[in-house]
């Protein structure tokens, strides 16, 4: 591939950059996450129109943006506004990709980061040991995330004794995590990504209150549903087709999973081998 061909990171992951490593409080965290959200606008915004985007006061924006290491808002500014900018340097020659192709890229581009972020294991490991050792074991996907909870429950299940998918809203969701809460459940798996289900937010809360350790894949580090969770596992989320591309959250949570196997191998072993012996008794696959 030449390099006219490359696509630059879009602007919600060069202003995301600037939050790696950084702890947030709950309020900054709302403040980066609507910077974030509004990328490409971010650096021609005031501190009033910021405060007003996430919904905080305009001081929490300056002390935001000193605990970040800038001397002030107008700092940040300066930066965002750099950064902004970079990206589309040396981009005047024609575009050679269509819009699929630079989708397609650019979840390249989230699979690589992905596998950079990965070179520290501490949090993956620390998730697959608080999962592995809850039973029953819990995971949550609402609307969009469903299907990617379904999917991680459905190869979870062949290495654990007893997990529990919480997959739709409603008083029954409360219902169903009180029931894991009190057979036993010590963790949470929640898949929470945009446009954050105000249901799945309430579930986190809820399980925390309860005394359950919540581990979440989000699209970043500064999503809504950090503020709920003991550890976060980001994934980025492809936004350039008309519905999100979830492909790195799902190789995330494949990568979790080897995790979970990891903390408990004699006994995973031993579980894939039962499955395997009825999978033949039953004659289920051809292949």
């Amino acid at each position: 591939m030449n390099d006219s061909a490359v696509v630059a990171a879009p602007p919600t992951d060069r202003v995301l950059d600037l939050f790696q490593g950084v702890r947030l409080t709950p309020t900054q965290r709302r403040i980066a996450h609507s910077l974030v959200q509004h990328a490409a606008s971010a650096a021609f915004l005031s501190a009033a129109e910021v405060a007003e985007l996430a919904k905080v006061s305009q001081p929490s924006v300056t002390r935001f943006a000193m605990a970040l290491g800038y001397d002030g808002y107008p700092a940040l500014r300066r930066r965002l506004r750099e950064i902004i900018t970079a990206g589309y340097a040396g981009s005047d020659a024609a575009p050679v990709d269509n819009e699929m192709q630079r989708a397609i890229r650019a979840e390249a581009d989230n699979l690589h980061r992905l596998a950079a972020q990965l070179a520290d294991r501490e949090t993956v490991t620390a998730a697959g040991t608080l999962l592995a050792g809850s039973r029953p074991l819990v995971v949550l996907g609402l609307r969009a995330a469903a299907p990617l909870a379904g999917y991680f429950a459905y190869f979870a299940a062949k290495v654990h004794p007893d997990v529990r998918v919480l997959d739709s809203g409603g008083s029954l969701l409360t219902d169903r995590l009180e029931q894991a809460r009190t057979a036993g459940a010590s963790a949470m798996l929640a898949i929470v990504l945009p446009r954050y289900p105000r249901e799945a937010l309430e579930a986190l809360a809820e399980a925390r209150a309860a005394g359950m350790s919540v581990v979440v894949i989000t699209d970043s580090a500064v999503s809504p549903a950090a503020e709920h969770a003991d550890l976060v596992l980001p994934a980025a989320v492809g936004s350039q087709l008309v519905f999100d591309l979830h492909t790195a959250p799902m190789a995330m949570a494949m990568v979790l999973l080897q995790a979970v196997c990891d903390a408990a191998p004699a006994d995973v072993q031993r579980r894939l081998e039962e499955f395997e012996r009825s999978a033949a008794r039953r004659q289920l696959f051809v292949g």
